[in-house]
This record gives C-alpha cells, sequence and structure tokens, in this order.
C-alpha cells in the first residue's frame, strides 16, 4: 500500500508538473540570459581559474565546486545512467542532455541567487541556499520552511539511503560482501567526516573529487577509444531512439519517445541537480572571485557540465558499446554498468566499478550531509543545537539504504526530490528579476574591462534584502 501511494505520487508529480516545469524553468533562463551557458562557455573556466582563494567567513569557490560535485558525481552518473538506460533506452540519453544544457542556466540563477541572499551564522562561516532566497528575496519564511524540510528529508536521509544502496550493491557483486558489513563501514567512514563540521567536508572534496573523476574518466575513455569505431552508431542510436524513429534494442523491442523522455529527464536532474535547489547550499558557502554574486554562477554551471555530458556520456558510451544492455533482463542500475565495464575490460572492470561507486557515492553522502545542515541551521535561526542527533540520524539511514531493496529506496527518492523542486523552480521564477539584474551588471562590468564587483549600496531595493556584514566594501574589495 505504501509503495502504491508513492508510485502514485510519483507519476503525478513527475508526468502532469514537474518536467515540464523544468523545461519551462531552464527555457525561460536560457533566453532572458541570452543562452549564457554556450555565449559564455569560455568564461566559466576562466573563473574557475581564480577559484581557490578564499576568506575566514567563507570555502573558496573550487572547494564550492567540488563540493556540489560530490554530491552530483555519485549513483546518478553510474546507476542512474544504467537505470535510464534500461527503464527508457538509449533515447533516454538525449534527454539527460537536454535537461542538463538548459538546466545550466537554472544553475547560473539559483547559485547568483544563493550568493546574493547568505548569511554568517554562529560561528562566523557564511550559509545560504534556498531555503535562505525564499525568506529575504521573497519575504516567504514559510516557503525556505517547507523547502528546508523537504531537503533535510531527500539529502540527508534518503538520497544517503541511495547512495549507501548502490555501494553495498556494488560491493556485493565485486566482493560477495554482505549489505550490513558495508552499511558498518560507510558508517564509521561517513561519522569521520560529518562530525568535523562545513570545512572538514569542503577539504575532503577539494581532495578526493577531482582525483576520482578523473581516473573514472581515463578508464571510460580508454574503453571508447579501444572501440571509437563503433562511437558513430552509439551516437546515432541514442539521437534515433530518442525521437522514436528507431528501436532501442534488439529482439524488436523497442521503447516510447514518453519513456526515453520521463526517464532522461527524471535520471538527468537526479544526477545534476539542476534546479532542484540543492547545489545553491554549497555555492552559498564560498567566497567567489570575482567578488560578485554572478560568479558563483558561472561555477555552478560547469558543474552541471561535468556531471552530465562528461561523466553521464562517457557511462552510457560504455554500456551501449558493450551490449550489456537487454530489455527485460532484470539487470539495471550498478549492476548492469559493473557488467558493461567488465565485458569490455574483463574482472578488472567489477571491482574498478565497485570502488568507483564508493568513492562517488561516499563523497555524495558527505556533500548531501553538508547540504542538510545548512537547512537544519536556517530552520534553527543559525543557533544550530540539533547537529548532533541529526548526524547520527544520518548514519542511522545510511545503514537502512545499505539494507533496503532498490526499488522502494529510488521511488522515495524521487518523490522527495520532486517535492523540493517544485518549490525551488516556483522560487527563481518569482526572483528571475534579480538573476537578470545580477547577470546584466556582471556582464556590464566584465565588457567594460573591470573585475566584477558587486556593490550592494547601487541597489537600495536588494541592500534592504541582503543580510548586514555581508557584501560590504571590505566585502568585495578584496
Amino acid at each position: 500500500m505504501f509503495e502504491q501511494i508513492i508510485d502514485m505520487m510519483n507519476d503525478f508529480l513527475w508526468g502532469s508538473i514537474l518536467i515540464y516545469l523544468l523545461l519551462a524553468v531552464g527555457i525561460y533562463f536560457t533566453v532572458r540570459l541570452g543562452f549564457i551557458q554556450f555565449r559564455h562557455f569560455g568564461h566559466m573556466f576562466s573563473v574557475l581559474k581564480n577559484s581557490r582563494k578564499s576568506d575566514s567567513s567563507g570555502i573558496s569557490s573550487f572547494q564550492a565546486l567540488c563540493t556540489s560535485l560530490a554530491a552530483r558525481v555519485g549513483t546518478g552518473n553510474l546507476a542512474g545512467v544504467a537505470v535510464a538506460l534500461y527503464l527508457g533506452g538509449p533515447g533516454a540519453i538525449f534527454w539527460m542532455w537536454l535537461i542538463a544544457l538548459i538546466g545550466m542556466a537554472t544553475s547560473f540563477a539559483e547559485s547568483s541567487l544563493a550568493q546574493l541572499y547568505k548569511v554568517k551564522d554562529d560561528q562566523g562561516n557564511f550559509r545560504g541556499g534556498p531555503a535562505y532566497y525564499m525568506q529575504f528575496g521573497l519575504g516567504k519564511r514559510w516557503m525556505g520552511v517547507a523547502f528546508a524540510v523537504c531537503l533535510i528529508i531527500a539529502f540527508g536521509l534518503v538520497f544517503n539511503a541511495v547512495q549507501a544502496n548502490a555501494i553495498a550493491n556494488a560491493a556485493s557483486v565485486a566482493f560477495g560482501w554482505e549489505p550490513y558489513q558495508t552499511g558498518i563501514l560507510i558508517q564509521l567512514l561517513t561519522g569521520l567526516i560529518i562530525f568535523g563540521g562545513i570545512r572538514s567536508i569542503a577539504r575532503f572534496a577539494e581532495l578526493v573529487v577531482p582525483l576520482m573523476a578523473l581516473l573514472y574518466l581515463v578508464i571510460a575513455l580508454s574503453v571508447v577509444v579501444m572501440n571509437i569505431t563503433h562511437l558513430p552508431d552509439v551516437f546515432s542510436l541514442i539521437f534515433r531512439s530518442a525521437f522514436g524513429w528507431a528501436e532501442a534494442a534488439s529482439g524488436g523491442i523497442g521503447y516510447t519517445v514518453a519513456q526515453a523522455m520521463m526517464n532522461g529527464i527524471k535520471r538527468g536532474l537526479f544526477s545534476n541537480e539542476a534546479g532542484m535547489g540543492s547545489a545553491p547550499n554549497a555555492a552559498a558557502t564560498a567566497t567567489p572571485y570575482p567578488p560578485h554574486p554572478a560568479s558563483q554562477g558561472y561555477v555552478q554551471m560547469l558543474g552541471v557540465f561535468v556531471d552530465t555530458i562528461v561523466i553521464c556520456t562517457c557511462t552510457a558510451s560504455v554500456i551501449l558499446i558493450s551490449g550489456a544492455l537487454e530489455p527485460n533482463s532484470g539487470v539495471s542500475g550498478i549492476e548492469l554498468t559493473q557488467l558493461a565495464l567488465t565485458n569490455e575490460v574483463g574482472a578488472f572492470g567489477k571491482y574498478f566499478i565497485a570502488i568507483a561507486i564508493f568513492f562517488f557515492a561516499f563523497t555524495s553522502i558527505v556533500a548531501n550531509y553538508s547540504y542538510a545542515e545548512t537547512n537544519l541551521v536556517f530552520l534553527e535561526h543559525e543557533h544550530p543545537r540539533g547537529l548532533q542527533f541529526f548526524r547520527c540520524f544520518v548514519l542511522a539511514m545510511v545503514m537502512f539504504g545499505a539494507m533496503a531493496e532498490l526499488p522502494i529506496v529510488w521511488k522515495m527518492a524521487d518523490l522527495s526530490m520532486a517535492f523540493m523542486s517544485v518549490i525551488n523552480l516556483v522560487a527563481i521564477l518569482l526572483l528571475s528579476g534579480v538573476v537578470i539584474k545580477l547577470a546584466r551588471d556582471y556582464n556590464r562590468q566584465l565588457d567594460e574591462g573591470r573585475l566584477p564587483t558587486f556593490d550592494r549600496s547601487q541597489y537600495p531595493e536588494l541592500d534592504e534584502q541582503i543580510a548586514k556584514g555581508v557584501w560590504q566594501p571590505k566585502d568585495v574589495q578584496k
């Protein structure tokens, strides 16, 4: 009965509301911002060059990017891509690409807003995210509370169960470990990091995320290069299947366009998180350079591109090249990815994927927790008192995830993601005028050959909403 209710709510939210809202918001910001993700594609990398700067209040932009990538680059890139292919066929990958490309503009909007409306907590650290721009930008704390509760449930609890589930399944296939054994190991390692706070998480992400992503890309690209003659056929299959021009698999079993769209967009959002309202929580903790809210928007756009267009495409290519995808075989999720790599590189493949999914999913657990912590602080008016209890609850959910069945965990993740996404998308639409104002201010200074610097005194209508002690002249002249 419980699973049926979840299925019904998922069908309604995803089938009737969220997919159309995501596409509409992404297209709206893409147009209003002048196709910023394409026009300023190179500028994203320019901003990244100076992203190691930080101060006593905020982590560096590079650390914020790594923290958001730690959450983005997880089971969605390995298990999620395989699920999308199994349920929606190769055409689902096209829709993953599309939602990522237009989602880059959405990510710019939400991350710029998070930077503008950030605050300082009791320890003097920057905090912020959708809950904060809902309270200060829209004057609707109730909306921020609703979002914060959804995010805590989604990221602090359900998504961490999803990540632990993927690690446990991969370890079982590769090493024959029992789920409870894997669960205990994840609990211990997670506890060591999350009890150290936001800066500990940022330092961990800065060290581990670039390394793990690079290693995975080297292996995946090696498989692609060894089968380079098959690559044109793979991309042709993806495009033809996306529009129903060809059957998506052998054996006369095809996928509908609706299946490809639904699963590609759903798994694409789970992977890159654009519009979901998660990455802005990391973006807000940074001291950006150039010292302007929009600069963090550019950094986080790059995160969406790396996650989906680069890493997810590598996973999809390996699976499709290997021929491991078989409709109705029952082999999906991380098992499909392991099987595909094993077919290409031998037994090493399943062990490598088990290790990769451990690092990908484990860093996601740590980053997801940091998002939940920020929103718990928001609920407690910047005076955190329940963090120790919450951290223990997170560790309990990790064990639950390791022991639970995959389908129900994924369904719970989809539902919680849908609720928080709808709330966030409505908020950034209502604040779209502020986003446009920030983008124009940044680009005007850039065109004049100046270092874009945000001066809150030039925008009295915003100055009244921005927290005291943030974006002061001494902060923005560094």
